[in-house]
């Protein structure tokens, strides 16, 4: 699909499993178990879709997935599964090859966001997995992310955020700007500090990449959220600012982590917020 400047692409990144108890919060099992059927651990499919954009002289992804730099029990937790498609896989299918990104715009440094930015090589030492790009990361985000709150520091893993800071391919943004032609950054703080969305615009479409704001359809109704979250009350709020404007403006939602819908549009009915339809890129 071309969106403004930017030919669009979704980009598989593989697959893995989490709680769902964890990704619905006070929903009851009995309402979310109905599209997302939980396994004998109680965890649900998860899909780790990217996005490509190609134009302007650039190859820009948002987003890396898991990676691979995890060891058996973070196998065994998170079942990452790359058996039917990767990052790399993915990309390689599109002709993309990883030193012809240009661009790794990071929404934050949660492992299955950033992991597969960085990699092993067979000496056993930490690699940016796109040399020849520049990273972009909030700083609130990244100072976040290094403190280590008990809540989610499981989730931000030094390996994958030191080897990007110590590298001279980190750009640390303070705020919405970016100097990329046609895109916006929209930040929000429910989920995570500075999470940064993606809005891609064009002269008649526009297409949010909503991140783990609104990580897969299920959560598109106001009061299903995560766990995860740091802040529920403020992501409500986020989401609703969000929703409003992608109805009222037409906008494209991308879901991150949705294993069956990646990409559609919103509608208001009579019970709030919900897909009005899905769309291939």
């Amino acid at each position: 699909m071309q969106i403004g400047k930017y030919d669009v692409h979704m980009i598989d990144a593989g697959r893995y499993k989490l709680d769902g108890g964890a990704m619905f919060g006070v929903v009851p099992r009995t309402l979310w178990q109905k599209e997302n059927p939980p396994d004998e651990k109680n965890r649900i499919m998860m899909a780790l879709n990217t996005l490509l954009l190609i134009g302007e002289g650039r190859i820009i992804l948002i987003d890396t997935g898991a990676g691979t730099k995890f060891g058996e029990k973070f196998q065994e937790i998170y079942a990452i599964d790359y058996s039917q498609s990767s990052l790399l896989k993915s990309l390689a299918a599109r002709n993309v090859q990883p030193e012809n990104i240009t661009d790794v715009i990071i929404t934050h440094l949660h492992f299955d966001h950033a992991g597969g930015a960085t990699y092993y090589d067979e000496n056993g030492k930490i690699r940016l997995q796109f040399a020849n790009a520049t990273h972009y990361i909030q700083k609130k985000q990244l100072d976040w992310a290094r403190k280590g709150f008990p809540k989610d520091r499981a989730s931000y893993l030094s390996e994958n955020i030191e080897p990007l800071l110590e590298s001279d391919k980190l750009v640390i943004l303070d705020g919405p700007d970016i100097d990329i032609p046609g895109l916006k950054l929209l930040l929000s703080d429910g989920h995570t500090l500075a999470q940064q969305m993606v809005l891609i615009t064009g002269d008649h479409i526009n297409l949010l990449y909503a991140a783990d704001l609104i990580p897969m359809t299920a959560h598109i109704p106001l009061p299903w959220v995560m766990s995860y979250d740091l802040q529920p009350v403020v992501t409500i709020e986020e989401k609703e600012k969000i929703l409003e404007k992608a109805v009222k403006e037409g906008w494209l939602l991308f879901f991150e982590h949705d294993p069956r819908v990646y990409c559609g549009s919103v509608e208001k009915g009579e019970k709030g917020y919900q897909l009005k339809k899905t769309v291939t890129l």
